[in-house]
């Protein structure tokens, strides 16, 4: 497994959905982030059979482009709607076996550790999340919804890994150049 280490790290963030999956990929150098690439994959009105092959299919065809480290993906909320929980939730099993076909380590966060890695609290809105990523990563222009909530995963996997990493006294804890400040990584 390569993730946190002295070779390079490209995390691929997941925004799982059954119409729309966001993903987005950052890569990090001299201890920041830096933007890859990001979007959507849009699957069609078909049988749900085909679109959970869309994803998945999608998801392996990054994989295998990008050749990314370590896979973070969005975990499933509950919703007031059981079909739509149940659909999502079918959505989110793809995208996870297609990146655990690639051998990709997949690890996991709720939206309020996304929201709380990239504005600070974890009640933040969409726009909000929107514009941190497009802030954080330098971009020239305000990412999509999903693409926004991909690239807000690869940030916490960033902060939460690095994290983990030194509380867990694993390797050598946070990367060089990087401190823990107000629970946050600088």
């Amino acid at each position: 497994m390569h993730e946190m280490t002295g070779d390079t790290t490209i995390i691929l963030g997941v925004d799982p959905g059954l119409r729309a999956t966001g993903f987005g990929l950052i890569e990090i150098r001299e201890n920041r982030p830096v933007y890859m690439a990001s979007g959507t994959i849009r699957t069609s009105d078909g049988d749900l059979a085909s679109r959970l092959g869309t994803i998945f299919t999608g998801l392996r065809e990054l994989a295998e482009r990008y050749r990314p480290t370590v896979a973070a993906i969005e975990k499933v909320f509950v919703n007031v709607n059981p079909a739509s929980t149940l659909l999502l939730g079918q959505a989110r099993g793809a995208a996870i076996t297609a990146l655990v076909s690639a051998d990709l380590p997949v690890h996991e966060y709720t939206a309020l550790q996304l929201k709380q890695a990239v504005t600070g609290h974890g009640h933040a809105t969409k726009e909000q999340v929107q514009l941190m990523v497009q802030r954080l990563l330098a971009l020239p222009g305000l990412p999509a919804s999903d693409a926004a909530d991909a690239l807000a995963c690869a940030i916490c996997h960033l902060h939460g890994g690095a994290l983990r990493a030194a509380v867990a006294g694993a390797g050598s804890g946070l990367p060089a150049g990087m401190r823990l400040r107000r629970g946050r990584l600088s």
